[in-house]
């Protein structure tokens, strides 16, 4: 199971966070510390999977953003690096070319899509091509009701 998420830059900024289990804020901010620092101080050439605490973190550097997923231990580190991959492939697809700038004026879309991905810790669509048809959908609802405002604001509805 995926106890949380977090992407980061390489200054060590926080761009995106999920938890999948409760902890209080400072916990939060306290493990997102210990974490960055530790996985910013690896280098590149060294192992994707760091063991903290009673989990396993697994991360992978894509440009100039960290991934960062913490799991049990007892969890397939290569499958979460899928999981992952995965990811980025999606934020790749509905972006195009997706970058750190993309994540920070548009994280609503990517939350969206992680949630489309995952599901209480756990994997709920592998395919890219559902995911990316259900964003496609969410936003010509959202299209539509932006222009059914638009109009009820005016008055033409």
């Amino acid at each position: 199971m995926i106890h949380f998420i977090f992407l980061f830059s390489r200054q060590g900024k926080l761009r995106l966070q999920k938890w999948y289990e409760a902890k209080e804020s400072k916990d939060k901010k306290k493990i997102v510390r210990e974490l960055t620092s530790a996985i910013l101080q690896r280098k590149p050439k060294m192992c994707n999977f760091i063991e903290y605490k009673d989990l396993c973190v697994v991360y992978k550097r894509y440009a100039s953003l960290f991934f960062c997923f913490a799991v049990d231990r007892g969890d397939n580190e290569l499958g979460v690096l899928e999981v992952i991959h995965r990811y980025v492939e999606v934020l790749d697809k509905y972006f195009g070319s997706v970058c750190e700038l993309d994540i920070i004026f548009n994280f609503e879309k990517a939350y969206y899509i992680l949630d489309e991905l995952i599901l209480g810790g756990e994997m709920q669509e592998t395919s890219k091509k559902v995911v990316l048809s259900q964003i496609e959908q969410e936003d010509k609802f959202q299209e539509e009701e932006i222009v059914e405002l638009a109009l009820k604001d005016i008055g033409l509805i």
